[in-house]
């Protein structure tokens, strides 16, 4: 069993390489124990809501872990193919007692995974390590096996409540849909139809989990660039892209500029902050400082906090934060919704602001201060390596006097600006940011980096050589 696929917040690998079917079952039977043994009541068996993307090993990992935690009593849920965000969704309409969704989310073709709740709270961390010990001891509860039923209703129910939900003004939003031959198509065109009363641009609805247009990963400006087009052509008030598995959204704008996801987040922020005056706001620490210094010139309670869907998760249920939001497209609304990341009903939200000002993103967000920032940039790195190198590249820039945050990685603040050092917690990489007040000053910052990078990988080197 390959140990990398226990991630700090997922479990993830090769399809055919990692997660045979004998690992899977495996992997079922711990989870299945881990949600009986933490049950006050067990009564008839707990009911596991069980989703899947697109990708071709989805069918094949479904059916091993559905054997897997029917062997410990639980009965399973089938929620069908649907993006992530519906199976959260499930999980609190149907009060499940868990729930996962089997995804490579971003990941090539070839990836694929599990997202896992217990109740209504996300497992990760120490959780998902202890499933690892279980299944390693082979240390399952064995009970009378459970049922097994389908809720082929499941995206109707969604796109009902949701509807429910939003506040349609009077400006008519035009706006495409780029699902990447991903999840979200199957309900995202759906979605805005019924809600917005309106027919959505779609660029590639199509479920196929080869890709075949471009990778379903919003991050990467390339794979924007259909979208872009498309924006510009049809004359679109808005362009909305998902990654594979519909938790993640891109946003170009009536221009076809990119609107990052933390630049989206002072959109959405301000909304709520006009609503619920003195709100909590999560940003991570990817996030542009204006992001941090809009939020509180508009009298929220902005607060850094470490990449990771769960680990955001987990931030907003201790602090009661309202919104909250990720530079990767990870939004997550705890006003008037459940906390967790949907990028579905964040499209609904935005389209929401656009129809009742009839005002652009790029309008709206006019009088942003402008920074210059690279994108999240993304170097390969062993994984052995990944986790030791931001707390070198950290002790190196606080020895030369420079402010750094360790709250995840290392976040250095220079005169004008700042920059990022930090490990990925879903690829074998590092992830590197930097943002200043000019071009000039935005590269040196990151040159600084990649140098310190550079020297914290012969450092670690030497270290274990001696």
């Amino acid at each position: 069993m390959n140990d990398h696929i226990f991630r700090k917040y997922d479990i993830r690998g090769v399809a055919e390489r990692d997660l045979d079917d004998a690992t899977v079952e495996k992997l079922g039977r711990a989870y299945g124990s881990h949600l009986v043994r933490r049950a006050d009541d067990v009564g008839e068996g707990l009911r596991v809501g069980v989703g899947r993307d697109i990708r071709d090993s989805s069918n094949r990992l479904f059916d091993a872990l559905e054997t897997g935690l029917r062997r410990t009593g639980c009965h399973v849920v089938d929620l069908g193919v649907v993006p992530t965000p519906l199976v959260y969704f499930a999980t609190h309409q149907l009060d499940l007692d868990g729930s996962v969704q089997i995804t490579g989310s971003h990941n090539p073709a070839e990836y694929n995974g599990f997202k896992m709740m217990q109740g209504h709270a996300p497992l990760f961390g120490d959780d998902i390590q202890a499933l690892k010990e279980a299944m390693i001891r082979e240390d399952f509860v064995d009970a009378e096996p459970g049922g097994q039923w389908a809720h082929p209703e499941l995206i109707d129910d969604y796109i009902e409540w949701v509807a429910d939900d939003i506040d349609v003004g009077d400006y008519d939003v035009k706006v495409a849909l780029d699902s990447g031959n991903g999840t979200a198509g199957v309900a995202a065109p759906k979605l805005v139809r019924a809600v917005f009363d309106t027919e959505p641009i779609e660029l590639y609805s199509e479920p196929d989990g080869t890709f075949p247009n471009h990778h379903p990963d919003p991050t990467v400006e390339e794979n924007l660039e259909d979208l872009r087009r498309v924006v510009r052509e049809e004359d679109c008030d808005l362009g909305v892209a998902y990654d594979g598995d519909g938790d993640r959204i891109g946003v170009v704008d009536a221009d076809g500029d990119i609107i990052w996801g933390d630049t989206l987040m002072i959109l959405l922020a301000r909304k709520v902050l006009a609503e619920r005056p003195g709100a909590t706001i999560i940003g991570e620490v990817k996030c542009s400082k204006t992001l941090f210094d809009d939020i509180e010139a508009h009298g929220g309670n902005a607060i850094m906090a470490a990449v990771g869907h769960s680990l955001i998760k987990d931030k907003i249920q201790e602090t009661g934060a309202e919104l909250a939001g990720e530079m990767s497209g990870h939004i997550f609304f705890n006003d008037r919704y459940f906390g967790f990341d949907d990028a579905l009903y964040t499209t609904c939200r935005v389209m929401e602001i656009i129809s009742q000002t009839g005002e652009s993103v790029g309008e709206l967000l006019d009088d942003v201060p402008e920074t210059f920032a690279t994108p999240e940039l993304r170097r390969d790195c062993d994984e052995d390596l990944k986790f030791q190198i931001p707390g070198v590249v950290a002790e190196e820039f606080s020895e030369r006097g420079h402010d750094v945050s360790t709250v995840d990685g290392a976040r250095i603040t220079f005169e004008h600006g700042w920059g990022l050092v930090r490990a990925s917690n879903t690829q074998p990489k590092l992830v590197l940011r930097a943002e200043a007040l000019s071009e000039e000053e935005r590269d040196a910052y990151l040159e600084q980096l990649e140098d310190s990078v550079a020297r914290a990988k012969r450092q670690i080197a030497q270290t274990s050589q001696g």
